[in-house]
């Protein structure tokens, strides 16, 4: 009797968490490049860049002042951990919806093995949709979700939603 060793894994990540949470929170922060973290004259760190402020270069662990350098019209956002934590709270509350099996990576990353999933769903693509879906029905923030798989070839195929 041979077993099946199949898996089907999504891996879901929030798009630009901690700033697009400002973003949502604070509509005067939308369509401006924003940065969570310290204030450039407080030797601070960007902790996340929304999109806009990515066009300009800034990412994660970049000093503060360079960051004001790169982008004079910033906008910057003290941390909310207390939020971010709870707002993780409700994403991965929609992961259990569908597996068990959640190996969190971050506050808004997990990977999902949905090869037994909850539903009885054959397709991984359509959880990872419906994931997509019920993170933004009930919080109102994006995902992005990629979906990979063995195969009796022992390849792996990946598809990026």
């Amino acid at each position: 009797m041979s077993m099946n060793r199949d898996r089907k894994i999504v891996h879901v990540d929030l798009d630009a968490f901690y700033a697009s949470v400002e973003q949502r929170d604070n509509p005067c922060y939308q369509g401006k490049p924003l940065v969570v973290g310290g204030l450039p004259q407080e030797r601070g760190v960007v902790v996340a860049a929304s999109y806009g402020a990515r066009k300009f270069g800034i990412h994660s662990a970049m000093p503060s002042y360079l960051a004001l350098q790169k982008c004079p019209t910033l906008v910057f956002a003290p941390p909310r951990f207390e939020v971010y934590r709870s707002i993780s709270t409700q994403i991965h509350a929609i992961f259990k919806r569908y597996t068990d099996l959640v190996e969190p990576v971050a506050l808004d990353e997990a990977y999902l093995d949905v090869t037994q999933n909850k539903l009885g769903l054959p397709y991984a693509t359509n959880i990872a949709k419906q994931i997509k879906a019920a993170i933004l029905s009930e919080t109102n923030l994006t995902a992005s979700a990629g979906v990979s798989g063995t195969y009796p070839s022992n390849k792996i195929l990946l598809i990026q939603m």
